[in-house]
């Protein structure tokens, strides 16, 4: 199943046609520990409406109201790898390290709704780093009680140079308008997803593609409840989260965002997540 928010309200895609849920509130939807059956009720009370796909086309909202969005670093052995280069001339390559091997992963505040795109919107680049990149993450949603029954395709924009000066500046390198992409929708599978589901990255520039990836989330070091399990320890989330689980995507050294790139990820069974690269106006 998967579940679009669009200005039209919620559409159902159940694989065999679309539906128009009876509620309009995204929160009350999907924060629901029996998720996946309370769609599978509901639709039976539903027709199927193929003419719903156009309101998907062409009126889609980031799948998310009222959540947070969260992140999770170092969980794959490249992203270890990335952090302690970016960080090494500030000394701080040794904590990146460290994290990847503790019990407790490294977890981190990334976006409210209001500073989340979804498909088809732009993705911000700050005007204060020279090096940007995004990174492709599989994204968990997890219901008020700690319970995973969705899943969408995550960018967690980065602007590697803020980073790599101090870690310290975390915040700052990645949280600001614009830097967290969710969607296209949010997968409910009855079953978690296939451990051998794979994560692609391509960035096009001016009609060409400027680096392609891929990548099996079964690289990931972390299991998804220890990582949805260390997050609810202290803390509550009354309309559900959404937690990105980090990147094993990442493009060389040399390379950095340009205003105008275009930025596909794709992840099996959920879909694919598109996002051009802009910047704000300067302040007049």
């Amino acid at each position: 199943m998967k579940l679009f928010r669009t200005q039209k309200g919620v559409i159902i895609d159940s694989g065999s046609g679309y539906y128009l849920a009876k509620q309009r509130d995204w929160d009350g939807f999907v924060n629901r520990d029996d998720l996946y059956q309370a769609i599978e009720t509901e639709i039976r009370t539903l027709t199927a409406d193929d003419s719903l796909k156009k309101h998907i086309e062409t009126e889609l909202l980031p799948p998310i109201q009222q959540q947070e969005v969260w992140a999770s670093g170092v969980t794959y052995l490249k992203s270890r790898e990335a952090r302690m280069d970016e960080s090494k001339d500030a000394g701080g390559g040794d904590f990146y390290a460290r994290v990847y091997d503790a019990d407790r992963p490294e977890l981190f505040f990334k976006a409210t709704a209001a500073r989340t795109v979804g498909s088809g919107d732009a993705v911000l680049i700050r005007r204060d780093s020279k090096w940007n990149v995004p990174e492709p993450e599989l994204t968990l949603f997890a219901t008020s009680s700690g319970k995973i029954v969705g899943y969408t395709c995550g960018n967690d924009m980065s602007s590697r140079d803020i980073e790599g000066e101090n870690p310290l500046y975390l915040p700052q390198a990645k949280s600001y308008d614009g830097a967290a992409a969710i969607g296209p929708c949010l997968y409910v599978p009855l079953e978690p997803i296939d451990p051998t589901a794979q994560i692609h990255l391509e960035i096009i520039r001016k009609g060409k593609t400027e680096f392609s990836g891929d990548i099996g989330i079964d690289r990931m070091k972390r299991k998804h409840t220890e990582l949805i399990g260390y997050l609810f320890r202290e803390t509550s989330f009354k309309y559900g989260v959404f937690l990105m689980t980090g990147t094993g995507l990442v493009p060389p050294n040399d390379f950095t965002l340009e205003i105008g790139d275009e930025i596909r990820i794709t992840i099996d069974e959920i879909g694919t997540l598109i996002n051009t690269v802009s910047q704000k106006p300067l302040e007049v």
